[in-house]
């Protein structure tokens, strides 16, 4: 067969003092690190929407991105060498998982039952090509953002009629998600919230996708899908308020809809940026209430206040990504899922595979560091003894719930209470440091 991407060779593991720019410097997919391979750690997957249908657009330009399906004007014939190519490309990055929107993959159509026909054909070509190449589904879903339909949301639209199809296109995406062996199912509601409150009812709006969720929940039983659901938190942009906002604000929306043990959360590095906090705080959050499920691994501009989906190349966030992930016991169903794309200067097919590999060795060394925190100890061992005061006394009563407000004012009457001990951050800080 005719290859998608004859520039891109199969991409080697060569060292740290390579300069070759299509090798691994320091990703090792069978490479133990704490007892599991980098490619058991790591889960790499690439995004089908950046990588396959990026053409370089912003807002101010159109496409700058040269590809080889250029030429190709038949809407099925160039799904079909989209599907290749990113079977391909995963194959010779080893990479072992992608992720794709429904409408990714396949043109929509005039109606539903005509979208769902195409979903289907290359749905059947996905299956073909899974007998040939290593690739599998880490997860699907349902592109409910694009479409003008979508423009006030889909599960939080004004319009039933909409929110209907939204239902019925969900329903699809977990079909064929199952049927591909997709380890789990996502839902991102980038226009799941309002714009102007002057023609909002967020009660309204907060209910039905709450019941939404919950009727794709008892859906995904029913077929016997038995991946993970996760909901990935934005704050804004498309719409300006969202209401899957952050970690904290999912979390107490899965308690109030009694979803909480059925969801897990996908987390987006640049998303956590835009609602004002750091990946590992966000991941953190999730780890601690049993909800981090998956990552989408890019990075944001700190300069620029949206969400311009760059590929990870900061070791200190990766260093603390996988600090959180390694408590968490891994990633389980999930993976590390590059959503993000080349720059709109980088318009050459082998930017694509550079822009992987730069991201799989900024993981490779984020692992390795994080593994060498926890195993040196001198982190956990500061957090350990910062909070020793509720092992005893007082302390391990507040800790066992077991005292009244009235029991810790008599204890605090007559009590000098000066300043804790110091936090030491800046120590800290260089602790991290002695790592990277």
């Amino acid at each position: 067969m005719k290859e998608i991407f004859p520039e891109i060779p199969t991409i080697q593991y060569e060292g740290p003092d390579t300069k070759n720019p299509m090798a691994f410097r320091y990703y090792q997919a069978d490479r133990k690190v704490g007892g599991k391979t980098m490619a058991e750690h790591l889960r790499f997957s690439m995004v089908f929407w950046h990588t396959m249908n990026g053409g370089g657009h912003d807002p101010f330009g159109t496409a700058t991105a040269v590809r080889p399906w250029d030429s190709i004007t038949d809407p099925m014939e160039l799904a079909r060498t989209k599907t290749r190519g990113i079977f391909e490309l995963t194959t010779k990055l080893t990479i072992p998982f992608f992720c794709f929107h429904d409408r990714d993959v396949a043109p929509d159509g005039a109606t539903l039952r005509e979208a769902n026909r195409n979903l289907d054909e290359i749905v059947g070509f996905m299956k073909e090509l899974m007998q040939d190449y290593p690739t599998r589904l880490l997860w699907g879903t349902a592109q409910l953002f694009f479409h003008p339909r979508y423009m006030n949301g889909a599960a939080t639209s004004p319009d039933p009629a909409i929110f209907a199809h939204a239902a019925g296109q969900v329903k699809k995406a977990m079909e064929v998600t199952r049927e591909l062996g997709g380890l789990n199912y996502v839902f991102w509601g980038g226009r799941e919230g309002y714009e102007t409150m002057l023609n909002t009812d967020m009660g309204r709006e907060l209910d039905n996708m709450g019941y939404f969720l919950q009727m794709a929940r008892d859906y995904g039983k029913e077929i016997g899908f038995e991946g993970q659901l996760l909901i990935e938190p934005k704050p804004m942009e498309p719409t300006k308020h969202q209401y899957d906002t952050d970690t904290a604000a999912i979390w107490g929306f899965l308690q109030e809809y009694g979803l909480q043990d059925d969801f897990k959360l996908n987390i987006e590095t640049n998303h956590a940026t835009l609602a004002g906090h750091t990946i590992q705080h966000e991941l953190h959050f999730a780890r601690v209430k049993g909800i981090l499920g998956s990552v989408d691994a890019n990075q944001g501009d700190m300069l620029l206040g949206w969400d311009t989906d760059q590929f990870p190349t900061d070791l200190y966030v990766t260093s603390s990504m996988m600090y959180e992930i390694l408590l968490n016991g891994g990633l389980h169903t999930g993976g590390l899922n590059f959503d993000a794309k080349v720059r709109r200067p980088s318009w050459r097919v082998e930017d694509l595979a550079q822009a992987h590999i730069v991201g799989m060795d900024a993981f490779a060394r984020g692992l390795i560091a994080a593994q060498a925190m926890l195993e040196d100890g001198e982190l956990p061992r500061f957090v350990e003894e910062r909070y020793k005061g509720y092992r005893s006394d007082m302390g391990k009563r507040i800790a066992d719930r077991s005292v009244t407000l009235a029991d810790l004012e008599a204890w605090a009457l007559d009590r000098t209470i000066d300043r804790p001990e110091s936090g030491r951050q800046e120590y800290l800080e260089s602790v991290v440091n002695r790592f990277l």
